[in-house]
């Protein structure tokens, strides 16, 4: 896992160099297709890329998107109306037999249909009319890290062509420097709120929320820690109820518009008396954590995944785990 964490920006470089083309063509056809919505279909890592690209859509181009249950075609069997729209479809292995049927409902169905993965001979890529090689290479360690950023990456680029968005097109370019400093960010403080807790929360906002998803469940896989994501604003309707001294809250502020109101809750929640750890340099109350700030803010959000990987991955080791083969899970599910 740490040798996958440190490759993570000579990959998305490969990537971006690789893939121009290939992006632009697919978002010329967007373009060309203008969908009034678009639809996602992934589970588990794959399903918070979609997250994570659902903010990205709605903020740049304006148009919603739609989390698919993938067993409404593979169990139930049905067929959704989605001839005007476009679906992306993300999988690393691109075996998943819900993914790719959902895939197929969808084009069957009329829709124009992108696949994100990592082997582009799988079934996903051939169901697809546009499949895009994430060119990750062969990923070793049970969770996910370089492929859900390439994943991220691959997904970002891709509305950045579509939409014709410089500036968003420029901030990926410039990447790959950015999440080589992020790596270095020492988060070790937050390991010491940490040492006799088995539960934690973890906090964002727009982009911010979707990795926020994806660092809890890197807590679930790689250290055996009970962690809950959520919506900084939904986190004080009900959920702040448990939170007493010394509960450990990681939460993780991107440079962007919702960057004020998420310190806001960082700072109640520490007034509280919970261990709150920011990715801002405004708390008052909060402890504040090292960051790498990019050129964007749909950027930033995959700055501070990277840090959190170089993290989680020590603060594994550290309890006397191996994050690289965590029990009871495997590399590849297949669920139908």
């Amino acid at each position: 896992m740490r040798e996958e964490i440190l490759s993570i920006p000579a990959v998305t470089a490969r990537f971006l160099d690789a893939s121009r083309d290939a992006l632009a063509s697919a978002g010329a056809k967007l373009r060309e297709k203008n969908p009034p919505f678009l639809a996602s279909i992934a589970r588990g890592s794959s399903d918070h890329v979609c997250a994570f690209l659902k903010y990205s859509s709605e903020l740049t181009a304006g148009v919603p998107v739609a989390s698919l249950g993938p067993s409404v075609a593979s169990i139930y069997g049905v067929t959704l109306k989605l001839g005007s729209a476009a679906t992306l479809s993300i999988s690393q292995s691109g075996k998943s037999p819900d993914i790719v049927s959902m895939t197929k409902a969808a084009s069957d169905s009329g829709a124009l249909t992108i696949a994100i993965t990592n082997v582009i001979n799988s079934d996903l890529a051939n169901a697809s009319d546009f499949p895009i090689d994430i060119l990750a290479g062969p990923e070793r360690s049970v969770a996910a890290t370089k492929s859900f950023v390439s994943s991220a990456v691959a997904g970002l680029a891709l509305i950045g062509h579509w939409t014709e968005d410089k500036k968003l097109l420029a901030a990926i370019d410039a990447l790959p420097a950015a999440l080589a400093k992020a790596i270095d960010c020492d988060w070790s403080p937050f390991a010491r709120a940490l040492k006799d807790e088995n539960s934690l929360f973890v906090l964002g906002r727009g982009p911010s929320l979707a990795i926020s998803n994806e660092v809890a469940l890197k807590f679930k896989e790689t250290s055996a820690v009970h962690a809950e994501s959520y919506s900084s604003a939904e986190v004080m309707h009900g959920p702040k109820a448990i939170v007493g001294k010394g509960f450990p809250v990681l939460v993780l502020a991107a440079r962007d518009a919702a960057e004020d109101s998420i310190v806001e809750a960082a700072d109640r929640l520490a007034e509280q008396g919970a261990a709150v750890f920011l990715t801002s340099t405004k708390p008052s109350k909060a402890t504040a954590l090292p960051f790498v700030a990019t050129s964007h803010p749909l950027t930033d959000p995959l700055a501070l995944l990277v840090s959190f990987y170089a993290f989680v991955e020590s603060f594994a080791r550290s309890r006397g785990l191996n994050p690289d083969e965590p029990p009871h899970l495997r590399k590849v599910t297949e669920t139908l």
